[in-house]
């Protein structure tokens, strides 16, 4: 029996599409090219491999660039670029050595240095960028001006100069009270600038540890001590000449910064400064005080230009004093005239008139020619060289010894005399040339004083006709004061020259005394000669008709010898008005001082040597032999003749 069929499940045909919600129009495109079909082969994939070779290829070059400039900026190229770093990071600093002082011969100090501060910016610290304000510099400027009594334009310059550099010094020598009243300024710049700038208006202002010099006793040797300058170093005088021995040697700290501020932390390295040495000189305070005082006063007194008073001793060709009128005070340069700022007992070269005629009456003694009571018959006119010779005062005809030439300084006498060193007239000028020459002039001292001159002494082939006859009473040459002391002390060491010497020694930082090297000595007449010469300067003082009787101090016995020439104006070179002079030594019979005194141009009074420089001569002498606790010898002068019958 069959089964009955089952009936058939219907099959569900396609799906009709569904009703869809109508889209908004979309704006027309323009038609896209009719496609290509593709006839034949099936449409492939193109292969990813050359990509991923040029993206790999593309990042190994960058790779590579980057490990180049690595090596280049770590390894190459790493000094200059941590250069750059601590450029901006470290701060130098300069640490000023101590400048030494200069004392007496006793040890007291004629200049010192005392504490003082150089102020300093970092002007790349202040620049409108860094501070994020404009107008900095400025702002800076006008708040330190009052302080440092500078304008506030020339401030803005030194900020503004040089944005670049990490350097730059406002101010020099500033006391610490200018310091303490920069410091709360910045306090109170630190405290108004917001936080999150880390600097404000006074940011990068700083010190420097520096020193100012200081003389304590005013314009007291100004002339031989000089001045300091504003970097600190020697600009005049002694203080220029022994720069290098004063002024030690600088050191260096290098620290580390941020915002203007010292890292605590950081790194510093310090090299310390080497002070300068102390220089003890030959000048006696005391002395240098009286010479000075008698000096300046005397200037005061005739109206003159100027005035010196050099103090030597004749043993050791010492100077005790040097002093010049006018004079400065070097504490402060900025009222100083600037005509009186040299050290014209040095500087100065002048005719000095019959104090030159000791030299040739010394060649006429040593040569022989003559004795001190030689007779010497001394008309009231001399031609000579078409020229008419005169005393500086009319007289009958003199009947002189040699001594009493001297005593009476007649040009005359002394031209007379001269023309006895040789047989004819150029052979007498070589000798006399000779002779002024061993005695010092034409030449340096031996000082090495800054500016010194060597005088004018022209060999004889070059003397004018009327040279042979004015070089013996002192007109046609030129020296220097030191060099006129020097001649007589020469006379009074016996007849040898020492060179004449200003410093004593130096101690340096390790604290051992270094004593000046030995000045060199030099024969130059004999003692014989030397004795004849003092016993014939003595009539210039003691005798009545000697033209020195105001030099005379009681007690003593006073060589000396005044002095009056035509003087050269430096204005005009021409002959205008005197230079009046006075030297001399003592105790005649034993030498210890010789005191010189000239005074230029005087226009009050007396122009006469003897009358306005043997005073100041008296004055200085009687203080240091005092000062020196010279005793009187005791005595007798030899009271030679002054003339015959």
């Amino acid at each position: 029996m069959t089964a009955p069929r089952q009936p058939r499940r219907p099959v569900p045909g396609p799906a009709r599409p569904t009703a869809r919600p109508a889209r908004p129009a979309r704006p027309s495109r323009p038609p896209h090219p009719p496609r290509q079909r593709t006839t034949g082969r099936p449409l492939r994939l193109g292969s990813p491999k050359p990509r991923l070779r040029l993206i790999g290829a593309g990042l190994t070059l960058a790779m590579l660039a980057f490990t180049v400039r690595l090596l280049q900026v770590q390894a190459l190229d790493a000094g200059s670029y941590a250069a750059r770093a601590n450029l901006n990071r470290y701060i130098p600093v300069t640490l000023a050595a101590e400048r030494g002082t200069i004392t007496d011969r006793g040890g007291v100090d004629l200049a010192t240095t005392v504490d003082a501060y150089d102020i300093t910016a970092d002007p790349g610290l202040l620049t409108p960028e860094r501070l994020k304000a404009p107008g900095g510099p400025r702002q800076a400027a006008e708040l330190l001006a009052p302080v440092l009594r500078e304008s506030a334009d020339s401030l803005e310059q030194k900020l503004t100069a040089n944005p670049k550099s990490r350097y730059v010094v406002l101010a020099r020598q500033q006391t610490p009270q200018v310091w303490n009243q920069i410091r709360e300024l910045k306090k109170k710049a630190a405290a108004k600038a917001p936080r999150k700038k880390g600097l404000h208006l006074l940011s990068g202002i700083g010190r420097e540890a520096h020193s100012k010099r200081v003389y304590p006793n005013g314009d007291l040797a100004a002339g031989l001590l000089g001045f300091v300058n504003a970097d600190g170093q020697g600009g005049g005088g002694l203080e220029a000449q022994l720069n290098k021995e004063l002024a030690g040697k600088n050191g260096k700290r290098v620290y580390a910064q941020s915002g203007g501020r010292q890292v605590p932390t950081g790194d510093v390295k310090e090299q310390a400064a080497v002070p300068g040495s102390d220089v003890e000189l030959t000048i006696d305070r005391d002395i240098q005080w009286a010479a000075q005082n008698a000096i300046a006063e005397q200037v005061r007194k005739s109206q003159a230009d100027r005035g010196y008073v050099v103090v030597q001793d004749t043993r050791t060709g010492e100077i005790l004093a040097m002093a010049n009128a006018p004079g400065y005070n070097p504490n402060d340069l900025a009222h100083a005239d600037r005509s009186a700022m040299g050290n014209p007992a040095l500087m100065d070269a002048y005719e000095p008139g019959s104090t030159s005629k000791v030299m040739t009456m010394a060649a006429v003694l040593e040569e022989g020619v003559a004795t001190p009571d030689t007779h010497v018959e001394v008309p009231n006119r001399l031609v000579r060289a078409e020229h008419s010779f005169a005393d500086d005062i009319d007289h009958p005809t003199w009947h002189l010894t040699l001594n009493g030439v001297l005593a009476k300084s007649s040009n005359l006498g002394t031209i007379l005399a001269s023309e006895q060193l040789g047989k004819t007239r150029e052979r007498a000028n070589e000798v006399l040339y000779s002779y002024l020459h061993k005695f010092g002039l034409g030449k340096p001292t031996g000082l090495g004083f800054p500016g010194e001159t060597p005088g004018i002494l022209v060999p004889p082939a070059k003397w004018s006709a009327t040279q042979p006859y004015t070089v013996p009473f002192g007109q046609g040459l030129s020296l220097n004061a030191v060099q006129a002391a020097s001649v007589y002390s020469t006379i009074a060491n016996g007849g040898e020259r020492i060179q004449p010497s200003l410093v004593r020694g130096s101690k340096g930082p390790d604290g051992r005394f270094e004593p000046a090297p030995a000045p060199s000595r030099t024969r130059v007449i004999s003692e014989k000669t030397a004795k004849e010469l003092t016993a014939m300067l003595e009539s210039v003082v003691d005798d009545r008709e000697g033209t020195g009787v105001k030099a005379a101090i009681p007690g003593y016995r006073v060589a000396g010898k005044t002095g009056t020439a035509n003087r050269v104006d430096p204005r005009t070179g021409r002959y205008h008005g005197y230079t009046a002079s006075f030297a001399g030594f003592a105790p005649a019979d034993q030498p210890r001082l010789t005191v010189y005194c000239a005074i230029q141009n005087p226009t009050s009074g007396s122009y006469f040597g003897g009358q306005i420089c043997g005073p100041v001569y008296r004055q200085v002498m009687e203080f240091a032999l005092k000062t020196l606790q010279v005793p009187p010898t005791g005595g007798e002068a030899p009271r030679l003749p002054v003339s015959y019958d």
